[in-house]
């Protein structure tokens, strides 16, 4: 009769182990050259269109409170000039509120562009910082979104008579609420920019609108014009944006819309993942090229003989 030989059970767990630890490790490095890899920035309309959205969103916010622009700084910065420049009329001296806040959105949004350059070691265009760095815009969303609930001036967070009732948001606690909110925007505008696409920074549609009149091909319509098609569909979601988060801000208040804001950043962040990778030249193509003036000069001593 034959006879069975069990396996040795130590045998069996060390074989076992080794092989979770291959898995573990083939699972660590896949996660590691995806996190490193650059992505194709011709394929990231939807992140862009989505960056523009978010442009649109948060400036209707802070404009529906306190006519102060988080992420358009040219108005914030002739607003403070405008300050400068009422001293000399010699009817009031005092630092107004809104040009306490426009000062607080320029300097926090500038604080995010340098932010954003810290962690640009990474790569600007990997895609482990471009996930990394939309995650940091959701978080301080987020934290916009706390600090207007505890400062009790996010309900309804609309004053349209400035004059008459004056910004929503004056307490320090809301000061807090727009440095975040415009701490997000310069994040948001450098990685844009950075990426070198259609869409630039995303934030200034001066630019957009003039770089879209400018395309040769504007009144092409019988044709599709990427740079054309990809500054109306930014035009377009910045206006979707700022739909949206007027109609969130009145009926659940500044808090509610800016936490609707920061989810809406954690998808962007995520859909960074299935952006394709930049396509990179094989070794064959490259030898193919080096070989291509050869096989002309032969081509060429062949016909002259």
């Amino acid at each position: 009769m034959s006879r069975t030989v069990s396996p040795d059970p130590t045998l069996t767990n060390q074989a076992n182990n080794q092989l979770l630890r291959r898995r573990r490790r083939r699972i660590f490095t896949s996660i590691s050259d995806l996190w490193r890899e650059e992505v194709d920035t011709t394929m990231s309309s939807f992140q862009m269109n989505g960056y523009y959205l978010m442009s649109g969103y948060m400036n209707a916010i802070s404009f529906s409170a306190i006519f102060v622009w988080c992420g358009f700084q040219s108005g914030n910065t002739t607003q403070l000039a405008v300050a400068i420049a009422r001293l000399w009329e010699g009817h009031t001296t005092a630092f107004l509120v809104a040009d306490q806040q426009a000062l607080a959105s320029l300097l926090s949004f500038l604080v995010g562009v340098l932010l954003s350059r810290l962690g640009e070691s990474i790569g600007p265009r990997t895609r482990g910082w471009l996930w990394l760095a939309t995650i940091c815009q959701a978080f301080l969303t987020m934290f916009a979104a706390i600090t207007s609930w505890k400062s009790n001036q996010g309900y309804p967070g609309i004053s349209d008579q400035r004059l008459d009732i004056g910004p929503a948001w004056d307490d320090f606690v809301s000061f807090i609420t727009l440095i975040f909110m415009s701490a997000s925007m310069g994040m948001q505008g450098l990685v844009s920019m950075r990426l070198k696409t259609n869409s630039g920074a995303t934030l200034p549609l001066t630019t957009t609108w003039v770089e879209l009149f400018g395309i040769e091909g504007l009144f092409k319509l019988n044709c599709f014009n990427t740079p054309r098609d990809q500054r109306l569909l930014g035009v377009a979601s910045v206006m979707l944006g700022a739909l949206a988060a007027r109609g969130l801000v009145f009926r659940l208040g500044s808090p509610g819309a800016l936490g609707v804001g920061a989810g809406i950043r954690v998808l962007i962040a995520f859909s960074w993942i299935f952006v394709p990778g930049v396509v990179e030249r094989t070794a064959a193509s490259d030898e193919e090229k080096a070989e291509e003036p050869v096989a002309t000069r032969r081509e060429v001593t062949d016909n002259q003989h």
